[in-house]
């Protein structure tokens, strides 16, 4: 395909007044790729991290401006490379664990990574579930799967995977005890089944834990808060009960101390991330299927706001002021 697309671009590392539309030209998919002509775009944490140089935080330690940001879009395929038998043009598909490239108006992917979306599910719906989706629905079921039995601690129970992390958690029956900032947050996700919010700006958090377990522990922690929270979200668990760390939105945690898991109660502690549990197509289906699967049943409510493509700045420091409740999406018009 000739021509040129709209894209924003990062030309050098900053805050969210760096970035720029710039007019580039359209990619040509190679072998096994396909040609994405993006709708929207999602906007997360990492973004923010490779905008600002951090990018180890971002996992991308090779990258270097300048570059379009964007690691999940939503669209229809515009064209197939050679190969791709599976996939073909107009098909309304979702992807993510692209580390940069999705905010433009075309995008060049690995067809394995494509995921079509059910017809039901319209696809602003499907860019808003699925990558913070499909992170809730790894750690809940496959990270260790959540037992009705369960006790579970959510920190930011009302960010993006947070709230999908807790409604996924009530689906599989455990208790969940969530962290917010706020009384409107905890409102939020008290509507979701929340079975406590514990307002981590007036409360201290693990006292907070203790008390409503009877001193037990929750059985798992999933902490994507980082720095500011991990040494709490460890010394409130359970013996033996698992820290789960699937973000560094307050900054990145260098070490762990091994006498604070043993004293902690002989705790575990892992680090999982969506490429090693979404690694391969059959993965990657296998989540999306329970993810949509989910949405279709009304059981997975989905909140999204979309901040067109002009306005990417406001979208990342409305990220950053986490103050939305629900996903950011750039509309690619």
């Amino acid at each position: 395909m000739n021509g040129t697309m709209r894209a924003i671009q990062v030309p050098r590392f900053g805050g969210p007044e760096v970035m720029r539309i710039v007019e580039l030209p359209i990619p040509e998919p190679g072998p096994g790729e396909v040609l994405v002509r993006v709708r929207y775009a999602g906007v997360n944490y990492s973004d923010v991290y490779r905008r600002m140089g951090r990018v180890r935080e971002g996992h991308a330690p090779d990258l270097v401006p300048p570059f379009i940001p964007g690691s999940e879009a939503a669209g229809e395929i515009a064209g197939v490379g050679r190969g791709v038998d599976d996939l073909a043009e107009g098909d309304r598909i979702v992807y993510s664990q692209m580390n940069v490239g999705a905010s433009a108006r075309y995008a060049v992917i690995p067809a394995w990574r494509a995921v079509r979306i059910p017809a039901q599910i319209p696809l602003e719906t499907a860019a808003a579930a699925y990558m913070q989706g499909s992170t809730a629905y790894y750690l809940s079921h496959w990270v260790r799967p959540i037992q009705p039995s369960d006790t579970v601690l959510i920190q930011a129970g009302a960010g993006g995977v947070g709230q999908k992390l807790l409604q996924f958690a009530k689906m599989l029956g455990a208790r969940v005890i969530t962290t917010v900032g706020s009384d409107e947050k905890a409102a939020f996700v008290e509507s979701l089944g929340a079975d406590l919010a514990i307002r981590y700006r007036t409360e201290d958090f693990r006292e907070a834990t203790l008390a409503a377990t009877d001193g037990r522990g929750v059985d798992v922690v999933y902490d994507g808060v980082g720095r500011d929270t991990i040494l709490g979200s460890i010394r409130s668990l359970r013996r033996r009960g698992l820290c789960v760390l699937f973000g560094v939105a307050s900054g990145p945690v260098d070490t762990v101390s091994t006498l604070d898991l043993a004293e902690a109660g002989s705790v575990f502690f892992t680090r999982p991330q969506l490429r090693h549990y979404l690694s391969g197509p059959d993965e990657i289906r296998r989540c999306a299927d329970g993810l949509f699967g989910a949405v279709m049943r009304g059981q997975l409510r989905i909140f999204h706001r979309v901040f067109s493509l002009e306005h990417a700045a406001d979208a990342h420091r409305t990220l950053e002021s986490r103050q939305m409740l629900g996903k950011i999406l750039l509309g690619v018009d």
